[in-house]
């Protein structure tokens, strides 16, 4: 009743007010409030109640235990509120949200940390309530160099994506949201776990990648400074292409989208090969996905702007063939061998016209 009551009042203060805390309270609160309630009840009432003596032990060891449990959850409610009020001060669905994204990105792995560390200190405390435990773990503390040095051994994985969990969150190589290109895929940070980091591709698929790679490989970061980037295109074409009117024309189709960031916007013959130009179109965006569609829109468009003005300039083969009747062994051929051919060339000419 009073859980219902305490649950009820926040609910209403978040509605009228908008608190984010009392949101917070309410969001993380419901689930410790289920049994730190109850089993502070118990413990009030328990010791007026007659019963026996073990049975009285008994009952005071399991609400003690229950008590241990609804602490630590509670605790990791008061973490997760701490968490929420101060991530909620930074806004990751803006323009410029790059110290937004560190600072999310830095206590998150606290918050994980913390409540990994409080969740082991709970169950500590609760294993030493039993004596038989309690012996047990004082038996492993006299041997804590070999415990240690075989935990350690049998942990060794964890342990350094553990470590480099915390590296990655203070040393900031990358942060949630963050554009990457990872083993050729090309997506965002979704998540940063305790172990491993989840990467949403292009595609909407997921790449799963343990911490400790990160240590051990590289990696692009698109936006580790700044979303800006600059994204290009090439276009081939023949020789005679009127690389000025080209260039106009980006500078037209550039102005012309809201894609485009409006710093960088320059078409250069980067090559010239036996058969064609090779153009590039350089253009700048203000994040990844931006200038993808630009770089697909701009080639996009210059093509069809040569295509209807200058169609002479798109790629083209030339060849100059030439047809010289030769005698026998090099020898220019006679005057009837000439006729001859004069004759089988009308031939084939009339059979072509019948055919056709």
């Amino acid at each position: 009743m009073v859980r219902a009551v305490v649950l009820w009042i926040l609910a209403k203060l978040t509605l009228r007010e908008g608190s984010a805390l009392g949101e917070s309270l309410v969001r993380h609160g419901r689930g410790p409030s289920r049994w730190i309630f109850p089993t502070l009840t118990v413990l009030l009432v328990l010791p007026g109640l007659p019963l026996p003596n073990e049975l009285m032990t008994v009952l005071e060891h399991i609400a003690g235990i229950g008590f241990i449990a609804a602490c630590a959850w509670l605790a990791i409610l008061f973490i997760a509120v701490i968490s929420d009020m101060i991530t909620g001060r930074y806004r990751i669905d803006v323009a410029d949200n790059l110290v937004a994204r560190r600072i999310r990105t830095q206590f998150q792995m606290l918050h994980r940390l913390a409540t990994m560390l409080v969740v082991v200190v709970a169950v500590s405390i609760a294993l030493m309530t039993f004596p038989s435990i309690k012996h047990i773990g004082m038996s492993i503390l006299a041997s804590a160099g070999l415990a240690s040095l075989i935990v350690g051994m049998a942990m060794k994985g964890t342990l350094s994506n553990l470590i480099a969990g915390v590296q990655i969150a203070f040393a900031q190589p990358f942060r949630v949201e963050d554009a990457v290109v990872i083993e050729g895929e090309w997506g965002w940070i979704e998540e940063i776990g305790m172990m491993y980091v989840v990467v949403r591709i292009w595609d909407l698929r997921r790449l799963v990648i343990p911490l400790s790679y990160f240590l051990e490989n590289s990696f692009q970061n698109w936006t580790r400074t700044s979303a800006d980037l600059l994204g290009h295109c090439f276009i081939y074409t023949d020789y005679t292409v009127p690389v000025d009117a080209l260039r106009d024309e980006l500078r037209r189709i550039c102005e012309s989208t809201p894609l485009w960031n409006g710093k960088v916007c320059v078409l250069q013959v980067t090559d010239a090969v036996q058969t064609m130009l090779q153009l590039r179109a350089l253009m700048d965006a203000r994040n990844s996905s931006e200038a993808w569609d630009l770089r697909c829109y701009v080639r996009e468009k210059l093509v069809d702007f040569l295509q209807k003005n200058y169609p002479g300039s798109l790629p083209r083969y030339r060849a100059d063939v030439e047809t010289r009747m030769m005698g026998y062994a090099g020898q220019p051929a006679t005057a009837e061998l000439g006729q001859m051919a004069t004759q089988m060339e009308a031939q084939a000419n009339g059979g072509l016209r019948k055919t056709v």
